[in-house]
């Protein structure tokens, strides 16, 4: 922003040396270009100069930090001694700093006043003082600002031809406090809002304000060249080595001949950058319209690395520690489609586990099958799993067609196969199930694996047919919510530090009873998933050496406390409840619950997990604790 003298008395000259400045940002800009102009880090003519300094307040807290940020006289004391002259030097070099800070916010009647060992800037005798100060002795600097009356905006002038709803939309109102930075934030407002219309080569220049020291206000004019409305040209893409180009034109959400619009563009780049295929993303206009009036555009793509390697590990003491590795093609033929192999070796001790086991797992996921925001996906699973309530050892397969409803709602419907041999109390045998799984799903969330606001749910419905003997036909049904509430937001004016977060689940089987249903089918609860503090699986019926049984009916619910502390650590408080039951309804069967506290150390890619669970009621034979190690929230 430019800023005139309006004092009718004076000559050009004498204004153009007076209070004639450019300011090109906001007032934080204007620090910053300040900090990064002269520093006069040489220049000592003699020994170094030890000084203190001392900023007398202004009583803004705002302005305060800002003259310490600009004052180089803090920052360099340290790490840039300087001699006498070069102290006086740097001293002078501040004042400006200091008039520049009293004017982005208002003060334009503002004075600056910098003394060195108590002496003037514009003493001559100051340097031959400070040569004389006897060496190793610290002298004094002190600064101190008179603010004068705030101005205020005048006159607001838009020269340059533009509509009348973007004149409109101008936030800077005729008797606002005339602060630099709100200036140059109206100014990229107007810029928007033209943009926004469709004049994509919209120009406002920087603003010139001229000070009226009669009336402490500061008159604001502006030179506006809106330009025409435009619809997109030709749409170019670049960066491709492996993609096709035809799956980046069917996924693109920008089409030639439409609007030009900000908002949608950088949708349709966001939209881009979520293909696992893609490390960025990046859509530019041209900086001139072409031969038929429209606006070239280009989509700059950088693609990931094929291939991707990862690692994993996590702890409890009911199920024991589990390792595992894999590795993803992230762009198999070309279209973004993503294969992934991975092992596990799971139930590496434990109390709930009788000896190790094993997952291995293929999966592959087509994205946009025959439609946009429609993914099919094909998985291969071989398990081996020795539990307190089971030994099962098993083969699964199938595809789930997946298809994105809305930004917050996703829904599937699949075809699956499992061939299991399982064994429960001694008793063995061979399942064959063929199950129809459909689930509709929400989220609006902030994190996938630290949620601080918003709400998931799930509803699954899955038909099911145990072929051969023995043989049942049935259908389970499971509901779950969790919901993050933000308390410390009201409460602290602090956000995403101090989180309430709730979760229930629910669910039932229909058309069987439990031994007609194979184990690995039936509810259970216990254990990290649900209730933290018992065994996993050891809520429920049991056989009489109170192994799990399983169940036809489920609920639990959490409630968990989550606070920050400092940029890496944090603590958790919760209680866990639920039961199952055996006649298919939920709410049925003995509450067990479990409470304890926890410990988070933030990542960037996502909390690292401690809690320590205990049961309330803790059921004959039960673990006197649980311990869970892992990484994200547990839930």
């Amino acid at each position: 922003m430019e800023a005139r003298d309006g004092r009718p008395d004076q000559s050009g000259a004498d204004r153009r040396r007076g209070v004639n400045r450019r300011w090109r940002a906001g007032a934080l800009c204007l620090l910053a270009a300040l900090l990064g102009s002269s520093a006069f880090h040489g220049g000592q003519a003699a020994d170094p100069q030890p000084y203190s300094v001392t900023i007398a307040p202004t009583g803004q807290a705002a302005m305060d930090q800002a003259v310490h940020d600009a004052a180089t006289l803090v920052s360099l004391r340290d790490s840039a001694a300087v001699g006498p002259f070069a102290l006086v030097a740097r001293a002078r070099a501040d004042v400006q700093r200091f008039e520049a800070v009293l004017q982005s916010y208002g003060y334009y009647d503002g004075q600056v006043r910098v003394t060195i060992a108590g002496r003037p800037l514009d003493d001559p005798d100051l340097p031959g003082a400070l040569e004389a100060t006897a060496d190793g002795r610290a002298v004094p600097v002190a600064v101190s600002l008179a603010l004068g009356p705030m101005f205020r905006i005048g006159q607001i002038a838009l020269a340059g031809d533009l509509p009348e709803a973007a004149r409109d939309a101008l936030p800077l109102k005729p008797g606002a406090p005339a602060l630099a930075a709100d200036v140059l934030a109206a100014r990229d407002k107007l810029l928007a809002t033209l943009r926004g219309s469709g004049h994509a080569l919209a120009k406002v220049a920087d603003p010139v304000a001229t000070v009226r020291p009669a009336t402490h206000e500061l008159d604001i004019s502006m030179q506006v060249d809106a330009g025409p409305r435009v619809n997109l040209g030709p749409i170019a893409i670049t960066g491709l080595q492996r993609t096709n180009e035809d799956f980046v034109r069917g996924r693109l959400l920008l089409h030639e001949d439409e609007p030009f619009d900000p908002a949608a563009i950088e949708a349709a780049r966001q939209d881009l950058a979520s293909v696992s295929a893609f490390s960025s993303v990046r859509i530019d206009a041209a900086e001139a319209l072409d031969a038929a009036g429209t606006l070239p555009m280009t989509v700059q793509i950088t693609e990931r690395k094929l291939r991707s390697i990862s690692f994993g590990a996590a702890y409890s003491t009911d199920l024991g520690g589990s390792v595992s590795a894999s590795w993803t093609h992230r762009n198999l033929f070309g279209n973004g489609e993503q294969l992934t192999l991975s092992a596990a070796a799971t139930e590496l001790g434990g109390t709930a586990a009788l000896q190790p086991g094993y997952k291995l797992t293929a999966d592959l996921a087509i994205p946009d099958w025959q439609r946009r925001d429609q993914t099919l996906s094909f998985n291969l699973t071989a398990v081996d799993e020795s539990l307190e309530a089971y030994d099962r050892r098993a083969v699964l397969g199938g595809a789930t067609l997946e298809r994105k409803l809305s930004h917050d709602i996703t829904a599937s419907v699949g075809l699956e196969m499992e061939q299991a041999h399982i064994v429960q109390e001694d008793v063995g045998y061979n399942y064959t199930l063929l199950q129809v799984p459909g689930e509709l799903r929400y989220d609006n969330t902030n994190s996938l694996f630290d949620p601080v606001h918003g709400m998931r749910a799930k509803l699954s419905v899955t038909p099911t047919e145990s072929l051969g003997s023995p043989g049942s036909t049935f259908v389970i049904a499971q509901a779950s919510a969790s919901t993050y509430l933000d308390v410390g937001k009201p409460l602290f004016g602090t956000t995403g530090r101090s989180v309430v977060a709730v979760r229930g689940l629910v669910g039932g089987v229909e058309g069987a009873m439990t031994f007609d249903i194979p184990p690995d089918q039936r509810f259970y609860a216990g254990g990290g998933g649900t209730v933290r503090g018992f065994r996993f699986q050891t809520i429920g019926p049991e056989f009489s050496e109170n192994n799990p049984k399983g169940g036809t009916s489920v609920d639990v619910g959490s409630v968990e406390f989550r606070q920050r502390f400092g940029e890496s650590y944090g603590a958790v408080a919760f209680v866990d409840a639920g039961q199952v039951g055996t006649s298919g309804v939920p709410f049925q069967g003995d509450v067990r619950v479990g409470a304890g506290i926890g410990a988070r150390y933030y990542t960037s890619f996502g909390p690292i997990r401690l809690d320590v669970a205990v049961p309330i009621n803790k059921a004959p034979g039960g673990d006197a604790f649980e311990l869970y190690l892992g990484i994200g929230q547990a839930f």
